[in-house]
């Protein structure tokens, strides 16, 4: 097996219980209606079939569309599909999807019979490579040399076609497989990476790989047009991945439905372009499909399944000597299994001098030095050697230390703040949210993070914030005065009324400066998940919102979580337990609190250099657990002294249970 298989089989619990599925709507009068989309792939008795891990036998199957019937499901088409897209016809009550990955040969032994009986339609998609070679010849699956009697031939594809029951969907191609992506030698998914070139020491360009993308889609309906078969309405992306630059690709050549593998719950799905699917796996029989099924009834997200989180910073992985960064990378991958987190908050950048700033990062970008091309090494082995369901790129909103060659590295977040001044982010170097082209730039770094690897979630760094003393750059004045504000920030901040004005603005600047951020991110990864740091005083009292230009209530409500930064140690409180209480008090205030809120730990005391002491975490963990906190981060992690103690974090996160409502 290639690596990206070896991937496959280590996503099966994230696709699992994420359950890749659609529950999107589909507009018809005022009503709307919600579809179900099943992934199957080999329906065999085989012993030892192609894709173990997503093989089911055909009484499975049989219990499936049984269960389905008497739950009031109905079976529909692609053409139905295509209508609803073209015409916003309405579907039926509880539609449901059937479709069939890869064109084995079981699919026409197996389960067209069972079609034609209970008069089912369903998609089949097809990858071209596989279906090429001569009846004699061997394909190369992933990885593997197997018969092409496997597959379905072509007389089989046009019978199955001809019935009326089966839509010949494309699979692609040739992206059924992996390319190597990185320095390191990282095999990831063809549809969505840049390939690295080794001897050039250089990425495939925009250009170059969209022309790939489009080259292939176009093959795969050149080769199944040659064999008489018509031209696919509907792209099922390889692995599920793909991108909004796949999607027009794929929708101007007349493909305007895709499926994928998204954890798309509670998500208006506004495009026919991107429907995601439950992914079927070997052990799912009719309890276990009514079980998932259920569960996005309930529209169950991230919110509802607590996060339990490491925050790790790369310069504790990066090492000058390549292997020693092996070495360093393989001891947290370790720790990562043995503690049992879900989720890893990776940071990105580079903060060499500690300032809080990002000096480098870890990826390549057309702006900031690199320090080494490492974020998409260490994101992609925590995603296929770990139990790791969400990987978010740590990474600053502001906080940008940009050459100064670059102009842009002038157009500053200018304070008046004295240096006596008791506020924690005096000083914080930061480019203005108010520049233009300090947003631009920012901009841009972010999209270059999101064409260099695969992630799931943004975490917004804590510079994001503003004092009452900032910002009083020229840009900034232009824009207070746009919306009626004064320009003398002293002014501002002696009178009450026009203060929080003031930080409203600030924090609605921010905010959206945020989701645009996303919004360029998920360009690339189009389901990201999105966090943001907030100081615990924001949190603890809605007037230090003034101080940080933050707000616990439209962090909530923008954010899918926010990580309240509960470390009492850096905030100097007496009584750490009371410090814990005063913030969950005022997180279950609102009414999505819980659900939306990270308390994260602080693993280390900064202020006199020592570790807080591994049972000391896990007691804090424990106990907030017992409150009714759901999701729990803590950093640093320190890979290289082994701090906290995983064997003492494992036990304190097991006490929360993974399915916890």
């Amino acid at each position: 097996m290639s690596p990206l298989f070896q991937f496959i089989k280590a996503v099966q619990i994230f696709v699992f219980f994420l359950c890749s599925m659609l529950m999107g709507w589909v507009q018809a009068g005022n009503e709307m209606k919600n579809l179900t989309i099943l992934a199957y792939h080999e329906v065999t008795s085989e012993p030892q079939p192609l894709m173990p891990e997503y093989a089911i036998e055909p009484k499975q199957l049989q219990q499936h569309l049984d269960w389905l019937v008497q739950n009031g499901f109905q079976f529909i088409g692609s053409q139905q599909l295509l209508e609803a897209q073209q015409h916003n016809k309405a579907l039926p009550e509880k539609s449901v999807l059937l479709s069939f990955d890869d064109g084995y040969q079981s699919f026409y032994q197996h389960v067209y019979p069972v079609l034609k009986q209970r008069n089912i339609p369903a998609v089949l998609s097809v990858v071209g490579h596989w279906l090429e070679p001569a009846e004699q010849q061997q394909v190369n699956f992933g990885g593997q040399l197997v018969s092409r009697q496997h597959f379905l031939s072509w007389a089989q594809l046009k019978e199955l076609q001809a019935s009326g029951l089966v839509e010949i969907a494309s699979h692609s191609y040739d992206l059924h497989k992996g390319i190597v992506a990185n320095p390191q030698g990282n095999e990831l998914p063809a549809t969505v990476a840049r390939a690295y070139f080794p001897q050039q020491q250089r990425y495939e360009d925009n250009n170059a790989y969209q022309k790939r993308i489009q080259q292939d889609l176009k093959a795969n309906q050149r080769l199944l047009q040659k064999h008489g078969l018509k031209a696919p309405k509907i792209m099922v992306w390889p692995y599920g991945r793909y991108n909004l630059h796949t999607v027009k690709i794929a929708e101007k050549l007349k493909m305007p439905i895709s499926l994928t593998l998204d954890d798309a719950e509670n998500q208006p799905v506004n495009s026919f372009s991107r429907l995601p699917r439950i992914l079927i796996q070997k052990h799912m029989d009719a309890a276990l499909l009514a079980k998932e099924i259920q569960k996005h009834q309930q529209q169950r997200t991230d919110n509802d399944r607590p996060q339990k989180i490491m925050h790790v910073d790369i310069d504790y992985i990066y090492d000058p000597d390549p292997q020693q960064q092996e070495r360093n990378l393989g001891l947290l991958l370790d720790r990562i299994q043995q503690i049992g987190v879900n989720t890893v908050y990776l940071q990105a950048f580079s903060d060499p001098d500690g300032n809080g700033s990002a000096d480098l990062v870890y990826f390549p970008n057309r702006y900031i030095p690199m320090r080494a091309d490492l974020f998409n090494r260490v994101a992609w082995q925590i995603q296929t050697r770990t139990q790791v369901r969400r990987v978010y790129a740590w990474m600053p909103v502001f906080a940008w230390e940009l050459p100064v060659s670059n102009p842009v590295a002038q157009d500053l977040v200018q304070t008046e703040q004295p240096h006596s001044g008791k506020h924690l982010n005096m000083g914080y170097h930061r480019l203005s949210p108010f520049s233009p082209r300090a947003r631009n730039t920012i901009k841009g770094i972010y999209e270059d993070l999101a064409k260099s690897a695969q992630f799931n979630g943004i975490i917004f760094h804590d510079d994001a914030t503003l004092s009452d003393y900032e910002d009083a750059s020229s840009w900034a004045k232009k824009a207070y005065q746009q919306q009626g504000l004064a320009t003398d920030l002293a002014q501002l901040r002696a009178d009450d009324a026009a203060l929080q004005k003031w930080t409203a603005y600030k924090v609605k600047v921010i905010d959206d400066f945020a989701m645009e951020l996303a919004e360029t991110v998920r360009q690339y990864q189009p389901y990201l998940q999105t966090s943001r740091n907030l100081y615990a005083q924001v949190a603890l009292s809605a007037y230090s919102e003034n101080w940080y230009a933050q707000s616990l209530e439209q962090s909530l409500n923008r954010y899918d979580f926010t990580a309240i930064m509960a470390m009492p140690y850096m905030e100097q409180v007496d009584d750490p337990a009371q410090f814990y209480q005063q913030l969950l008090s005022r997180v279950q205030q609102y009414p999505q609190g819980l659900r939306k809120t990270v308390f994260e730990l602080q693993a280390v005391d900064w202020r006199s250099g020592n570790k807080i002491p591994s049972a000391e975490i896990a007691e804090t963990i424990q106990k907030l657990y017992q409150a009714g906190v759901k999701h729990i981060a803590y950093y640093p992690d320190d890979p290289i002294q082994n701090h906290p103690d995983p064997a003492v974090l494992r036990q304190a996160f097991q006490s929360q249970p993974a399915s916890a409502p």
